[in-house]
C-alpha cells in the first residue's frame, strides 16, 4: 500500500480558484450589470397615453414631448374624455390627457407603478402647463392599502422563486428519492410556497387581491422555476445554479417591472420582461388585482410554456442517463459510480461522495481521496468495495473500484478517516489517513488472496507505519 499527499501545480491552483469563484462572479456581474444597469436611471420608453383632442392638437403635443424625451411617449388620439379614461381603466394606456384652455386634465394609474405616475406628471406638467393654466391630476386606479408603492407583489414573487430554487438544490441530496419523487416534492413544495405567499399577501397585508387567480399564478411561477431548474441538472451539472440564478433571480427581478415599471427600463430588460417567468407573473397579479383580469393570455401562455419546457428537460435528462447506463453496460463496466449530485456552493457545504475515477473537467468536483487496488502481480481489481469511516466508525462514503481498479471520493472535512478495501476471497486492507480539502491524498492497496501475505510488505507482518508529516497510518487487517 502507498499513501501520498499530492502537491498541486500552479495550473491546478488556478483551476481550483476558478471553480470556487465562478458563481460569486456571476452574482457580482448580475448586481452590477443587471440591477444597477436596469434601475439606475429610469427613463420613459414608448409609454402609451390616450389624448382626447383633435389630431392636430395631439400631433403638436407629441412634438413637444419628443423634444423633451425622444421616443418617450406614444400619444393615442381618442374621441372623448370618457374614452380616454376608459383606455386607462382597461389597461390599454398608462395615462390619459384631456387638454383644455385653462384646466387641462391628466388621468393616471398608480397601479402601474408609483415611479411611472410620478414621471408622467412631471413631464406633462412641464410640457403643457402655461401661465394661468393649472394641470389637474386624477387617480383612476389607486394601489391597495398594503401596496402603496405598487411594488409589494415583487417580494411575494421572490418568496415563490427563492424557496423552490433551494428546494431543487436540496433534492440533489435526497438519498433514496427517485426522479418521480423529486418532481412530486417540488410540486408539493411549490404549492406550499404559493399558498403561504398568497395568504400573507392577500389576507395578512392586503397587498394582492383575494382572488383564486392570484394563487394560481403564484403556483405557476413556482413550477416554472423549479421544474426548469431541475431540468437543467442533467445537462449543466455543477453549472446549473449559475443558469438558474441568472435567469430566474438576477435577470428575472430586474426585468419583472416589480420595482421599476417596464416602460422605464432599458431595451434589453424590456425585451426580457414578456419572456421570463417573474415578469409574466407580475403582470398577471397586476391585471387580476387592478384591471379586472384583462390581458391574461400572454402571462398564462408563457408561464405554462416554461413549465412544459421544464418537463421536457426532465424527460430528456432521464433519456440521457438511460443511454449512458446502456453504453456502460455494453462496455462491460462494473462498479458504476454515478456522477455526484449537483449542488449550489452558496448554500451547500461539501459532503463525502464517491466520484468516477477519471480526469475531471472544469466545473466538476475534484477528488480529495484517490487510489488503485491491485493484486499480487499488479493486476487491477475491479469491483473492490472501498469504505471510508470516521475514527468513531461512522460510515462517510462507500464505493467500488472501476474496471481499472481505481476509486475516487471527495467532500471530506479536515480530520482522520479510516479507508478499508475489501473483496470476496481476499484479505481486506485498511489505512488511517488525514484527509483535508487542501491536500489531496492517493492511497493504493494490494489485496492478497485468502490469508496470503504480500512478500516484502511491512503490512504482512501486521506492522503499522506512521507518517509523522501527514499523520497517516496504514495496516493490513
Amino acid at each position: 500500500m502507498a499513501s501520498a499527499h499530492t502537491k498541486k501545480r500552479p495550473g491546478e491552483i488556478m483551476r481550483t480558484l476558478a471553480m470556487g469563484l465562478w458563481l460569486p462572479a456571476i452574482f457580482l456581474a448580475g448586481l452590477l450589470f443587471s440591477f444597477l444597469l436596469a434601475f439606475h436611471n429610469p427613463t420613459p420608453h414608448h409609454i402609451e397615453v390616450a389624448v382626447a383632442a383633435p389630431p392636430a392638437t395631439t400631433a403638436q403635443l407629441q412634438s413637444q414631448l419628443d423634444t423633451a424625451i425622444p421616443s418617450g411617449f406614444i400619444l393615442q388620439p381618442v374621441d372623448s374624455a370618457a374614452e380616454a379614461r376608459s383606455e386607462v381603466l382597461n389597461h390599454d394606456a398608462v395615462a390619459a390627457f384631456v387638454p383644455a384652455p385653462h384646466h387641462p386634465q391628466l388621468y393616471g394609474a398608480k397601479a402601474d407603478g408609483a415611479a411611472m405616475e410620478s414621471i408622467i406628471r412631471q413631464v406633462f406638467t412641464s410640457a403643457v402647463q402655461k401661465p394661468g393654466t393649472t394641470l389637474a391630476f386624477h387617480e383612476l386606479v389607486s394601489t391597495r392599502p398594503g401596496d402603496s408603492l405598487g411594488i409589494s407583489p415583487l417580494y411575494l414573487l421572490m418568496g415563490c422563486t427563492l424557496p423552490v430554487y433551494f428546494l431543487v438544490v436540496a433534492m440533489q441530496r435526497a438519498v433514496g428519492f427517485s426522479r418521480r419523487a423529486h418532481v412530486a416534492t417540488m410540486v408539493g413544495g411549490g404549492a406550499v410556497a404559493a399558498l403561504a405567499c398568497y395568504l400573507t399577501g392577500a389576507y395578512g397585508m392586503d397587498a394582492i387581491p383575494q382572488h383564486p387567480l392570484a394563487l394560481l399564478y403564484l403556483f405557476l411561477l413556482t413550477q416554472a422555476v423549479s421544474l426548469t431548474s431541475y431540468g437543467f441538472v442533467p445537462f449543466l451539472g455543477p453549472f446549473f445554479p449559475g443558469a438558474a440564478v441568472t435567469l430566474f433571480i438576477l435577470l428575472g427581478v430586474s426585468s419583472s417591472g416589480g420595482t421599476v415599471p417596464v416602460d422605464l427600463l432599458p431595451g434589453f430588460f424590456r425585451f426580457l420582461h414578456p419572456v421570463l417567468p417573474m415578469g409574466n407573473a407580475a403582470d398577471a397579479l397586476r391585471n387580476v388585482g387592478y384591471f379586472d383580469g384583462r390581458q391574461l393570455g400572454r402571462p398564462t401562455a408563457v408561464l405554462c410554456a416554461w413549465i412544459a419546457a421544464g418537463a421536457a428537460l426532465i424527460v430528456l435528462g432521464y433519456l440521457k442517463q438511460l443511454r449512458r447506463l446502456v453504453r456502460e453496460a455494453q462496455a462491460g463496466i462494473t462498479g458504476y459510480v454515478p456522477a455526484p449530485p449537483a449542488e449550489d456552493p452558496t448554500v451547500e457545504l461539501p459532503e463525502p461522495v464517491a466520484l468516477p475515477p477519471h480526469r475531471h473537467h472544469f466545473g466538476e468536483q475534484l477528488p480529495i481521496l484517490t487510489g488503485r487496488v491491485s493484486g499480487l502481480a499488479g493486476e487491477p481489481l475491479p469491483g473492490v468495495t472501498i469504505t471510508v469511516t470516521d475514527p468513531h466508525g461512522r460510515q462517510l462514503v462507500r464505493t467500488r473500484t472501476d474496471q481499472n481498479g481505481e476509486y475516487a471520493a471527495t467532500g471530506f472535512h479536515d480530520g482522520f478517516a479510516i479507508v478499508v478495501a475489501g473483496a470476496p476471497g481476499r484479505q481486506p486492507a485498511a489505512s488511517r489517513l488525514l484527509l483535508s480539502p487542501a491536500t489531496p491524498v492517493n492511497q493504493d492497496f494490494i489485496l492478497t488472496p485468502g490469508q496470503q501475505a504480500v512478500p516484502g510488505d511491512m503490512s504482512s507482518h501486521r506492522a503499522t507505519t506512521i507518517s509523522h508529516d501527514h499523520g497517516a497510518t496504514s495496516r493490513t487487517l
